[in-house]
């Protein structure tokens, strides 16, 4: 068996389909397939059993599942190792950041990092902070952007900010004419969620439980583009956070009051070398989240 073969393999066990790991891969499905069967072929018995779509691991399967990520693990250890011994700032880095960060924080700036350090092949994945602590430990990224807590042995936490979340509402919702808000106001309104595996979901569900507020939630999505459209309509509300201002229109975000944040901050993996693009990219990163406070987030959502 071969490095490539081992990666192959533990994206489908990620993933939890061939489908899923080929288009993460970067492949097609039928270079993927002979892959596994090539890998399947010399150990002698099946690695997955085909459910449809889905994949389940056979014996043989989970017994190579944790070998195949320390090796993967080792590998990703050994090259960072190699990229240290280079001058100057160059050499590949993956980083994945959570839906949503990336195309509010990220993705808007990453030109001046690009700029600054040429050299660095800069690539991204987006993904929910479960999926890239999993690629993070099998050495498939090198950095993750993230909400904070992540409780793992094996991934070192660095918080770069505290976000002021807001509650979005309709222009036209009676709450609209607001200027704060305490969430114990709130009586049998409907929320509108992210699925679960989106860590500010459990921002606002653990908002709304220490605000006391009594709310339903009546619809759950992957995409916030999509809960921000039924807010603008008038269907429900929600809990955001102050860098979605500029994608927030026709929606009104009220300051809550007390203290209410999401944590934001930059993941990696205990046993991976902090390579330079790795530093200099974690510096970078703290340059765009001052520390602001809920009262500098509101005006900033008014002038937006």
């Amino acid at each position: 068996m071969d490095i490539r073969q081992l990666r192959y393999f533990s994206a489908i066990v990620r993933t939890g389909s061939f489908t899923h790991a080929a288009e993460e891969l970067g492949i097609t499905q039928p270079s993927l397939s002979q892959q596994i069967r090539t890998l399947e072929k010399q150990i002698g018995n099946p690695l997955f059993e085909r459910l449809g779509r889905s994949v389940r691991l056979t014996p043989h399967g989970e017994a190579l599942r944790q070998p195949a990520a320390d090796i993967l693990q080792q590998v990703a250890e050994a090259k960072s190792s190699l990229d240290q011994l280079q001058e100057g700032v160059r050499g590949k880095l993956r980083v994945g950041v959570i839906p949503t960060i990336m195309p509010y924080l990220i993705a808007p700036r990453v030109g001046a990092f690009s700029s600054r350090f040429p050299e660095v092949d800069l690539q991204f994945t987006e993904d929910t902070t479960p999926h890239l602590v999993e690629q993070l430990q099998s050495g498939d990224i090198d950095l993750a952007v993230s909400g904070l807590p992540v409780r793992n042995p094996d991934i070192v936490c660095s918080e770069v900010t505290r976000e002021p979340l807001f509650l979005a509402v309709a222009e036209k919702h009676p709450l609209a004419r607001e200027e704060s808000i305490d969430l114990h106001d709130l009586q049998n309104e409907r929320l509108l969620l992210l699925k679960e595996g989106h860590c500010l979901r459990d921002d606002v569900l653990r908002t709304c439980a220490r605000g006391k507020a009594e709310l339903h939630s009546v619809f759950e999505t992957d995409q916030l583009a999509s809960i921000f459209q039924f807010v603008r309509s008038g269907f429900g509300l929600t809990v955001v956070p102050a860098m979605t201002a500029s994608h927030s229109a026709g929606c009104k975000l009220i300051p809550l009051r007390g203290n209410n944040f999401r944590r934001i901050g930059y993941l990696r993996a205990r046993r991976h070398i902090v390579s330079r693009p790795m530093r200099e990219f974690a510096a970078w990163l703290r340059t765009l989240v001052p520390r602001a406070t809920a009262k500098d987030a509101a005006a900033l959502c008014r002038i937006r």
